[in-house]
C-alpha cells in the first residue's frame, strides 16, 4: 500500500487553475496533491543579444522555491548571492521542454520568459513545474494572437512530465515525498501528447534497477502524461 492509499498507477489529484495572474499573460497554478507551482509567462519583445536578426523566437524559464516551501526555512537564492546547481539544473530543463514543442520560427522574434514558483514541495515540484509552465506559454502564445502578433499557436506538440519510481518493489507513478524519499528508484519523464520523449531523469538509489523495470516506469509515465494532457487541454478549453 502506498502511503497516500492510491492505486500504483494513480496520479495525486492534480488542478490546473489559470488566469491566477493579474499582470501576466499567462498563468497557471499547478497543483500536483501537495506540490503547489506559480507559473507565470511574460512576453518580451527583446530577444537574447546573439538571438537578434535570427527571424526566431526563444522560449526560457526560471525556477524557484519560496522560504517555507519545505517543512523548515531556506534562506532565499537572492540573499545567498547565486542560484544553487539543482535550481540552475531544473530551469534549465523547463526551458528545453517548452522549446521541444515549439516552433520558434513562427513564434518570431518574440521571447517568452516563464517564472516556475514553488509555492509548496511535497515531491515532483520539476514535474509540477513543467507541466503548468507549458499551459501558462499556451496562454501567452493566446495572447499573442489576440492582439495580432501571431496567426496560429506555434506548438507542434504538447508536453507534460510526470514521476516514477520503485517503491517497496513496486513500480509506481507521481511520487510524493514519503515515497521518493525511500524509493530504490526514482525518474522524471518528460514526454508529449504525441509519444516523444523530450527527457529522461532516472537513478538507482540503492542497486541498480533491470531493463524490465525501467520498461514499467516508462508505461506507467506516458499512462501519466496521456492523462495530464488531457487535463492541460481542458483547462486550456482546447476540444
Amino acid at each position: 500500500m502506498r502511503p497516500s492509499g492510491r492505486a500504483l498507477d494513480e496520479l495525486r489529484n492534480v488542478v490546473l487553475e489559470t488566469g491566477v495572474a493579474k499582470h501576466a499573460e499567462g498563468s497557471c497554478l499547478v497543483r500536483f496533491g501537495d506540490t503547489h507551482v506559480l507559473c507565470m509567462a511574460s512576453v518580451d519583445q527583446r530577444l537574447p543579444p546573439w538571438m537578434r536578426d535570427s527571424g526566431k523566437g526563444w522560449v526560457t524559464a526560471e525556477y524557484g522555491m519560496l522560504p517555507r516551501a519545505t517543512s523548515t526555512r531556506t534562506d532565499r537564492e537572492a540573499a545567498r548571492g547565486k542560484q544553487s546547481g539543482r535550481t540552475q539544473e531544473i530551469q534549465r530543463l523547463i526551458g528545453r521542454s517548452l522549446r521541444a514543442i515549439t516552433d520558434l520560427k513562427a513564434l518570431g522574434e518574440v521571447q517568452i520568459k516563464i517564472d516556475c514558483d514553488v509555492l509548496q514541495a511535497d515531491g515532483g515540484t520539476r514535474t509540477a513545474a513543467i507541466t503548468g509552465a507549458y499551459v501558462a506559454l499556451h496562454l501567452s502564445m493566446q495572447h499573442l494572437m489576440s492582439i495580432g502578433i501571431l496567426k496560429s499557436i506555434p506548438v507542434i506538440d504538447e508536453v507534460a512530465a510526470v514521476s516514477c519510481g520503485l517503491y517497496k518493489g513496486n513500480a509506481v507513478l507521481d511520487l510524493d515525498y514519503a515515497e521518493d524519499s525511500t524509493a530504490q528508484a526514482d525518474a522524471n519523464f518528460v514526454l508529449t501528447r504525441g509519444g516523444g520523449i523530450v527527457e529522461i531523469q532516472g537513478t538507482a538509489e540503492e542497486t541498480p534497477f533491470k531493463p524490465e523495470e525501467f520498461d514499467q516506469l516508462m508505461a506507467l509515465a506516458r499512462k501519466g502524461v496521456d492523462e495530464l494532457t488531457l487535463m492541460q487541454r481542458e483547462a486550456l478549453g482546447i476540444q
